[in-house]
């Protein structure tokens, strides 16, 4: 860690020692080091903590500066070195790093550790854990065993640091915040002071320990000006690519957006819609052009791939892919719901603060009706119902332009005929033989065509009659769940 100096400085104005800091003179006795860093790391789990420290050269009481004598470097245990031996009896997430600062003449050595990641720090197979000032074996504390662990398993990608030890002035650099204010429709303060206030409320960026700052994953990724600034996070940057076929052969344009997912959105949607085929109109004698895909469709289709992916997956981005007649947007990760349930499930999401930030900034739907929309503005075009596809642990939604009803597969027509009874359920109506035939634009000669559709819908448990009971030119169906 740089600006060591400026976080002796902090951690010397805490009125004592705390779960995450321990001051000490010359003790450099093996063991207790070894307790110490597992206690500290797993400290600071639970205090929120990015980091726990202990600080040699400082008195524990006045916080005076009086200098060590030692390096730890330097240390053996036997005929080891006291680090490498450290690092052997430490678990694998046991992470730490020492320094030694000279002040006035005077040496402060610094222990810097890693908070625990995954699971507890064990030191010699033994977990400990920081009761005030005191290093007390894990064991002995089971409700507190149990809450680092529930902090453990609930630790989100959105709060780990894409980028840190910079000036406020450089954080600010970084990020778009124009984009932030703007899209929340409330002006910005003149000072950076008051800029980094809203930032850090809404967990953008965060104030380290020595007094410097960070920029969360969840800042970057969605307002970083420059995603590629950021090594962890550049192959997460959204690609566009355009073919010149239905397959993948020729390839017309390739299109990275450079900048976070929320300061380049709508600058998204326009070049998408650029490069999507349109129609020209005429209506009440002016001239208009249609898309050929329902914006709505398109837009809640790609806000939801940003925020459902999984960023564990390394080596993936959000991928929209345009041919003729269709569009593929693609993310890493597996749905979290039954696809079947896609409509009426409630929202769940991997990145949750990624998810209600994004909603609050107006890009994405506000109560978990994505998908909702999604499939009733397919229908209200009269196109083909969104295929949902998981290949490889991933998520694929295609979206179609127009395709006669004769040239839908049968599997195309029934999904569509699932969704539409889906969709009517959901808001408190059935499916019948001539709400099937508006959905998909077919006139009242083509009743017979509809009824075996829904027919082998039954056959293939995704309908169930209403009332198995009625004359069936008055049968009404429902999804086989309801």
């Amino acid at each position: 860690m740089e600006n060591l100096s400026e976080l002796i400085d902090e951690l010397r104005r805490l009125p004592h020692e705390t779960e995450w800091v321990e001051f000490k003179h010359d003790n450099y006795e093996p063991v207790m080091i070894g307790r110490d860093i597992s206690a500290l790391a797993n400290s600071a789990v639970l205090q929120d903590r990015n980091c726990a420290y202990m600080l040699w050269g400082v008195d524990d009481q006045t916080h005076s500066i009086v200098g060590t004598q030692y390096d730890l470097q330097s240390l053996k245990k036997g005929s080891q070195e006291l680090e490498n031996w450290l690092r052997c009896l430490l678990s694998r997430n046991g992470d730490f790093e020492f320094s030694l600062v000279p002040i006035n003449d005077k040496k402060v050595g610094v222990l810097t550790i890693r908070r625990a990641a995954d699971q507890p720090v064990t030191f010699d197979k033994e977990g400990y854990i920081r009761v005030g000032s005191y290093t007390r074996k894990l064991s002995e504390f089971p409700s507190i065993q149990a809450r680092l662990w529930d902090k453990l398993r609930g630790e989100r990608f959105e709060e780990r640091y894409a980028c840190q030890e910079l000036t406020l002035g450089e954080a600010l650099q970084f990020l778009d915040c124009s984009a932030y204010f703007d899209l929340l429709h409330q002006p910005q303060p003149t000072d950076a002071e008051g800029t980094a206030h809203y930032l850090q409320q809404d967990g953008l960026l965060a104030r380290q320990d020595n007094g410097r700052y960070a920029i969360t994953n969840l800042g970057a990724i969605l307002f970083a000006k420059q995603l590629d600034r950021f090594e962890r996070l550049s192959r997460k940057a959204v690609r566009v690519v355009q073919y010149e076929g239905s397959n993948r052969m020729e390839l017309l344009k390739d299109y990275t957006l450079k900048s976070g997912y929320a300061a380049g959105f709508e600058g998204l949607m326009q070049y998408l819609q650029a490069l999507l085929p349109s129609r020209e109109s005429i209506s009440d004698g002016l001239r208009t052009r249609q898309s050929a895909y329902p914006p709505l469709a398109l837009r809640e289709t790609v806000a939801n791939a940003l925020i459902h992916q999984d960023f564990s997956v390394t080596g993936s981005c959000p991928l929209i892919e345009i041919f003729p007649s269709r569009i593929e947007i693609t993310n890493a990760g597996p749905p979290l719901v039954d696809l079947r349930r896609i409509i009426d499930n409630p929202p769940r999401s991997r990145n949750e603060k990624l998810a209600a930030l994004m909603r609050r900034l107006g890009i994405c739907e506000e109560l978990g009706t994505g998908w909702d929309k999604i499939v009733s503005s397919c229908e209200h075009w009269q196109l083909p119902a969104p295929r949902i596809e998981t290949p490889s642990e991933s998520t694929r939604v295609t979206l179609f332009a127009e395709i006669p009803f004769s040239h839908l597969s049968l599997e195309d027509k029934l999904w569509a005929c699932y969704l539409h009874a889906c969709l009517r359920y959901v808001e408190g109506e059935q499916l019948t033989n001539s709400s099937l035939r508006q959905r998909f634009n077919l006139p009242d000669s083509s009743a017979g065509n509809i009824s075996r559709l829904i027919k082998e819908a039954v056959l293939q448990s995704l309908l169930k009659p209403l009332d198995p009971d009625t004359a069936p030119r008055y049968m009404k169906y429902i999804p086989v769940w309801a």
